[in-house]
C-alpha cells in the first residue's frame, strides 16, 4: 500500500497478502503478501524470506528493489510482483534505453527469481502528468523484458479503486481521474497482462458509513446487500469491488482482461474499526473467499495481502502503520487459522 492516496477517502482502494497460516486452499492459485520495508527493527530479507516460507505464503509483492531483497529470493520459488517505483515513472517512459537499463541493473542480474508481474507504478496520482507516463513506461519495459529473453514476465500497473466509478457493479465505467486507463487496459488486453488492482473494502467503508455497512466490508454480511440490474447478488464488498473494476474494463473495449488483487488488507489500529479483531475477520475471510471468484468472474482470484508487518516510518493516519500481519520482531499481529 502506496499510502499516499489513503488520505482521498474516496470510495475504494486495493490488496491481499498472507502470513501467519499453517496450510493455503487447495483451490487458491496463490496467496501473496506485500513485503514493505517502511518500519524501524524489520528483519533481515533473508530472515523475512524464511518467514514467508515457514507459514507457506506462496507470493510476494516487492515495493522497494534491492540486491539483498532479490538475493535472499533467489531460489525460493517464492512468486513476485515487482514495484518499479512511482519515482522510475518519467526515466522509464522517456527511453528504450532506459527501460533497457532498468531491466538490466533489476531483473537480469539476479538469478532464480519466479517474477510473475512488473509493477509500472502503483496508484499514481492524477496530477503533473504523472499518468501519462504509465503507458509508455509500461510499453518500454515489455519490450525491454522481450528484448533481454524474459517475455514470459507480465508488465501491467496497480491501480485503486477510485479509478472507477458507478454503481450497481454492472455499471462500472473508468472515472475522471481514471481517463488515462482505457488505453492501458487495451494494451494488457493486446499483451494478456492483467489488471493489478489494490482493492480496500475499510477505504470503501470509511468513505461512506452512511450507505455501506461493516457487516457487509467484512464478509460478514447475513445474506446479499445488493443485487445488480443483470441479477448478480453480492454478499460482500469485496466482490463488488472487483466486478467494478471488471465492468470498467468491458467498457473500455478490454474485457478479456484479468484482475490480480495485487493489495487488499485491514488495519488493526488506528481508529474506531481497525481493530485486531476486525483486521484478523476481514483477512481471515479474504483468504478463505478467493477461491471462488466473484459473481460476476468465476474462478479463483489471485490475491496479495496487505502487509507482512507493521511499519512504523509510513506517514499519514495512524492506520497506515497497523496493516501488517506480523510485529517487526515476527510475532504474529493476530492470528490466523485454516
Amino acid at each position: 500500500m502506496a499510502g499516499h492516496h489513503r488520505a482521498a477517502a474516496t470510495m475504494f482502494a486495493v490488496a491481499l497478502a498472507l502470513g501467519v497460516l499453517a496450510a493455503v486452499p487447495a483451490y487458491v492459485q496463490s496467496i501473496g503478501v506485500g513485503y514493505g520495508v517502511n518500519g524501524n527493527g524489520l528483519p533481515s530479507a533473508s530472515e523475512v524470506v524464511q518467514l514467508y516460507q515457514a507459514n507457506r505464503i506462496s507470493g510476494m509483492r516487492v515495493y522497494t528493489v534491492s540486491d539483498d531483497i532479490l538475493q535472499a529470493l533467489s531460489g525460493s520459488n517464492i512468486d513476485l510482483i515487482i514495484d518499479t517505483g512511482n519515482d522510475q515513472l518519467s526515466f522509464l517512459a522517456a527511453s528504450a534505453a532506459n527501460a533497457d537499463s532498468w531491466v538490466q541493473a533489476n531483473i537480469q542480474s539476479h538469478q532464480g527469481l519466479n517474477i510473475k508481474y512488473i509493477a509500472v507504478g502503483n496508484e499514481v496520482p492524477d496530477q503533473g502528468g504523472s499518468t501519462q507516463d504509465i503507458l509508455p513506461a509500461m510499453q518500454n519495459v515489455n519490450n525491454a523484458l522481450s528484448n533481454a529473453g524474459l517475455g514470459g514476465i507480465k508488465v501491467s500497473t496497480a491501480v485503486q479503486s477510485g479509478v472507477t466509478t458507478g454503481f450497481p457493479p454492472s455499471h462500472g465505467t473508468f472515472s475522471n481521474s481514471g481517463s488515462h486507463m482505457p488505453p492501458i487496459a487495451q494494451y494488457l488486453a493486446s499483451t494478456g497482462a492483467p489488471l493489478l488492482a489494490n482493492i480496500y473494502p475499510y477505504f470503501a467503508y470509511k468513505g461512506d458509513t452512511t450507505n455501506i455497512h461493516l457487516d457487509y466490508a467484512l464478509f460478514t454480511a447475513p445474506g446479499t446487500v445488493v443485487t445488480d440490474d443483470n441479477g448478480n447478488q453480492y454478499q460482500n464488498l469485496f466482490d463488488a469491488l472487483v466486478d467494478t473494476m471488471y465492468s470498467a474494463l468491458e467498457s473500455a473495449g478490454a474485457g478479456s482482461v484479468g484482475i490480480v488483487v495485487s493489495e487488499s488488507g485491514w488495519p488493526s489500529a488506528g481508529d474506531a474499526v481497525a481493530t485486531t479483531e476486525n483486521a484478523q475477520t476481514y483477512n481471515q475471510n479474504l483468504i478463505n473467499h478467493v477461491g471462488q471468484g466473484t459473481p460476476k468472474r468465476s474462478g479463483a482470484i489471485e490475491t496479495y495481502i496487505f502487509a507482512m508487518f507493521n511499519e512504523d516510518k509510513k506517514t499519514g493516519l495512524e492506520t497506515e502503520r497497523h496493516f501488517g500481519l506480523f510485529n517487526p520482531d515476527k510475532s504474529p499481529a493476530y492470528s490466523i487459522s485454516f
